[in-house]
This record gives structure tokens, sequence and C-alpha cells, in this order.
């Protein structure tokens, strides 16, 4: 039988060139945070339209823009992970600043639409980026470093985003919008000057293969399907939680705001260390783990549907901490499992279908959460957790399924 205990990696001290890519990172999340929670209030001041178009608009844009990650695969194989991101922050930049000028409903769905694309190629690409930055056996403790700084970022900023706009108004959110716009031009340029550990792979020959050598790896395939289940686990917080606590549960909002910033501050200052201390186990063991450990959390909050209010309150916070620890663990090892499990000369490819999980999910979840509360606050919970305790036995297989190809990350400034 196969051990679940792998040997120790060795530890390396963040180099210069790491921090150029984790400051590029930083910056990033903290102009997204900006913005983030206030593009619907940001054309609703600024312009005459009604909430309605707005929302239209947004939506249309985003369906536009689905195919990005597909399209994006192939410009990773051949120009790598590196240029990709930074043409697509600076494209981003170039879009926000558009938003100034942006005051009918055809300039709004095609400045969200130039946002969108340049979000989706960044997300695509940045696994990659982790990859050209670490040797092989640190790249877990890269991922969970680069999940908190994005974390810490996104609270930071829209916390900023929101002093600005109580402080500013319409001018204040003008100001979120050029702050996000100068964020993504400041680490466009840090990405476009940023020297790699790792050379990016070689352009694949034509003959290589394409997406129809992505879709016949059963256990790449089988790996989406399970990230879905940690997407819509993803989602809980945006979609699902503030929901369930006052409609479902009729608490105050309160409730969810102080379980957000728990979220944030646990993964800030646990992400990394739960990373190091989860490496001499295999990838499969440790997201299985993540897997389980979110089971649990979905549970305690579908039980707080049946207990008193002052239980509610203390159940949340619990079922929270469990929840903030099962993304702890099985974050950074999802993203290193889908980046051990690709070909490395088609790897754009194999990200971008991986990336598709998000898609679908984001596209999914939204209706598919909000139908099941309709019928009970516990319907949604029961769906996540069904999801979750599925993804265990699929974990195993994957690993039965057989080990990838050594990554040796080849030494380079590419």
């Amino acid at each position: 039988m196969t051990s679940t205990i792998m040997p120790p990696p060795r530890t390396r001290p963040l180099t210069t060139r790491g921090r150029g890519l984790l400051g590029a990172h930083l910056i990033d999340s903290l102009g997204s945070g900006l913005l983030l929670a206030f593009t619907v209030v940001y054309f609703a001041r600024t312009t005459t339209l009604g909430l309605p178009a707005i929302g239209a608009a947004i939506s249309l844009a985003r369906l536009l823009a689905l195919p990005t990650a597909l399209l994006t695969g192939p410009l990773i194989d051949r120009y790598g992970a590196r240029r990709v991101a930074a043409t697509a922050n600076l494209l981003s930049a170039v879009a926000h600043t558009a938003f100034l000028a942006a005051h009918q409903t055809w300039q709004i769905v095609t400045v969200v639409f130039l946002a969108q694309i340049g979000t989706a190629a960044y997300w695509t690409a940045s696994t990659g980026l982790v990859v050209l930055a670490s040797h092989p056996e640190d790249r877990p403790r890269w991922f969970a470093l680069v999940g908190a700084l994005r974390n810490g970022g996104l609270a930071l900023g829209g916390a900023l985003g929101a002093l600005l706009l109580a402080l500013g108004g319409t001018d204040g959110l003008r100001a979120t919008v050029l702050g996000n716009a100068a964020s993504f031009a400041l680490a466009a340029l840090l990405l476009a000057t940023w020297r790699p550990l790792n050379a990016p792979a070689p352009a694949p020959d034509d003959d290589l293969g394409s997406y129809r050598t992505v879709l016949r790896d059963r256990r790449y395939l089988l790996l989406v399907a399970v990230n879905l289940s940690f997407v819509f686990a993803s989602l809980v917080l945006s979609l699902l939680l503030a929901l369930y606590l006052t409609e479902g549960l009729h608490q105050q909002a309160w409730l969810a705001g102080s379980l957000l910033v728990l979220n944030s501050a646990q993964i800030v200052l646990t992400q990394t260390a739960v990373a190091r201390r989860l490496a001499p186990f295999r990838p499969t063991r440790v997201i299985a783990a993540g897997s389980l450990l979110n089971v649990l959390a979905f549970a305690l909050f579908a039980l707080l549907s049946a207990a008193p209010g002052w239980a509610a309150v203390a159940g949340a916070h619990l079922a929270m901490l469990v929840y903030n620890l099962a993304e702890s663990v099985a974050s950074p090892y999802s993203e290193e499992l889908s980046v051990r499990l690709a070909d490395p000369r088609l790897r754009g490819r194999y990200l971008a279908v991986y990336q598709l999980s998000w898609t679908v999910g984001q596209t999914a979840a939204p209706w598919l959460l909000t139908l099941l509360l309709a019928r009970g606050p516990a319907w949604p919970w029961v769906l996540l957790g069904g999801l979750s305790l599925a993804a265990v036995p699929a974990l195993l297989l994957i690993e039965r399924l057989g080990e990838p190809a050594a990554d040796p990350g080849t030494p380079g400034t590419g």
C-alpha cells in the first residue's frame, strides 16, 4: 500500500524575485478590493440608468466573457504565464479607467466586458506564476502565501473603498475606480519587469496536442469535478451566508459581518502555517481532509436552523471556524494538484480547463443555492455537504490512477 506520508520538503526563504511577485499580487488585491463590492453602486451613482439596466449590462458583459479562460490557455502555452498575466492586468487598467467615460448601457457592457476578460485571463495565468516563482516542493507554501495575501488585500481594499464612499460620495467612487486602475497598471509593470526563478516551459509543437489532449485525461477531469465542490463552498461567503442568517434564521446583519471578518483574519493569520504543517502529506489526502472539514462546517450551519437565538450566534462562529480551517487546509493543495497533474508542455490549456470549474460554479451557484434556500434554510447546506462528501472518494480515485511525472522546475530567468 502506498504511504500517505511523503518526505518533508526543503524550506527555502523567499528570494528577491519571489518578493516581486508577491508585491504584484498584494497590489492587485488591494486595488480589486477597492471596487469589488461597489461596481453596481458606482454606475448607479454616475449614470442616469436604473438598477435593472445596470445589472443586465453587467450580466451580459460577463456572459460574453465566459470563453476567456479557454482562449487564454493556448496563449499561456505559447507566450508564458508572466506575459499573459501582465497583459491581462494592463487590459484591466485600461478598462477600469474607461469606467469614468461609461454613461450608456452599451458603454457599460463594453468596459465591464474588457475588465472581465482581463480578470479571467489573469486568474487563468496566475497559478502558472507560482510555478515560475518556486521550486516544486515549495509550491503549496507559495499558494498558501498568495491566498493569504489576496484575502488580506481584498479585505483592506474593501474597507478603504467603503471609507472613500462614506467620505467622498460619488467623487470617492471615482477615486476608487482610478485607484483600482492604477493598481492594475502597477501590478502589470511589476510582472513585466519580474525575472522568475524558473524558465517557462517551451512552446508546444503544433502536433503535441490541444484541448483534446486535456479532455482525454480522465484523472485531470476528475480533479476539475472535485474542485467544483470547493467552488460552491467558496461562494458561501458572497452568496449564501448573509441571506441564510438574516432571512433563514432572522438574525441581525452584524452577525454576517463578524463572520466575514473572522474569515479574513483566520485565513491571513493561519494559512501559511497550516500549509507548512501539512507539507509531508499527499495532496490528495490533504484535500480530502479539507472536504471532510467542509462537511462538518455545513452540517453545523444547517443545525443552526433548529437552535435558539443565543446558540445560533455561538454556533455560527464555530461553524465559520471549521469552514475557514477547511479553506486553509485544502486551497493551497488544490492549486498544487492542478499544476502537478498537468502536462508542463500544455499547462496553459490544463489550467484553462481547471478554471472552467470556477466559471461553471459561479454561474450555477446563485440560482441553485437561492432556489434551495427558498425551500427551507437547511437545504443549501445539504447540497454543499453532499458535494464535499462526494469529493472524498473522487480524490482517492485520483490517487489510485497514479502519480504524475516529476516536475523539475527548470531554473532560468524567462
